[in-house]
């Protein structure tokens, strides 16, 4: 195989735009180098089978949608409350619309690997561990809720994700902040007695979302 990193990331990336525009089917290597501008038999002699290619996709969707460490640290400089569970969740929410293409070709390596027992093996590991670390993230920031509650905000983000992502009209996006803060009410509850409340007029918002 071609020892080009460069032209392999871009092949990559290229990948993940057809795996988003034209579901795992399309996914072939002549779409490919279509998509990446090179010429035809170029994605052939980097990735052996396709299935070499979803594992390459698989690693640096993982890598895409996974938010800037940097954002993350300015943001839990505020002190932890529910408010700013609500904060982040509304975070998560809005990088879907930030990279949708990213989110997109993630759903689609999901319906693949139920037809790919090796892709299920392998998503289902990486998906595991980032759920861990985030579970583990929440607790070590002495975030309010506990792992069941994580877990809950897990599963009904993931929900939201696929209508927004899918048929964004069940949702209209007028309702998602409400939405969100009436979901981390419930998997949380209130803040204890004596807690902090509200952000500071100084906390970042990633992205410069609103």
């Amino acid at each position: 195989m071609v020892r080009n990193p460069e032209r392999r990331a871009a092949l990559v990336d290229a990948a993940i735009e057809v795996l988003a525009r034209d579901g795992a089917r399309g996914l072939t290597f002549r779409a490919v180098d279509e998509v990446a501008g090179v010429p035809k038999g170029t994605a052939s002699n980097y990735f052996a089978t396709r299935d070499d290619l979803l594992a390459q996709v698989t690693g640096q969707i993982h890598q895409r949608i996974a938010p800037d460490p940097d954002e993350v640290a300015a943001v839990m400089a505020a002190p932890p409350s529910r408010e700013l569970v609500v904060h982040l969740m509304g975070w998560i929410n809005r990088r879907v619309t930030a990279d949708r293409t990213g989110y997109l070709a993630m759903l689609e390596l999901r319906l693949e690997a139920t037809r790919r027992p090796e892709l299920r093996t392998e998503l289902t590991r990486t998906i595991r561990a980032t759920l861990d670390d985030d579970i583990s993230f929440h607790l070590d920031s002495g975030l309010p809720g506990d792992r069941t509650a994580v877990m809950l905000l897990y599963l009904a983000m993931t929900g939201l994700m696929l209508e927004q992502l899918t048929l964004p009209g069940v949702v209209p996006v007028e309702q998602t902040e409400g939405l969100i803060a009436a979901l981390v009410e419930r998997a949380i509850g209130p803040d204890p007695e004596g807690a902090p409340q509200g952000l500071s007029d100084e906390t970042p918002d990633p992205e410069g979302a609103p």
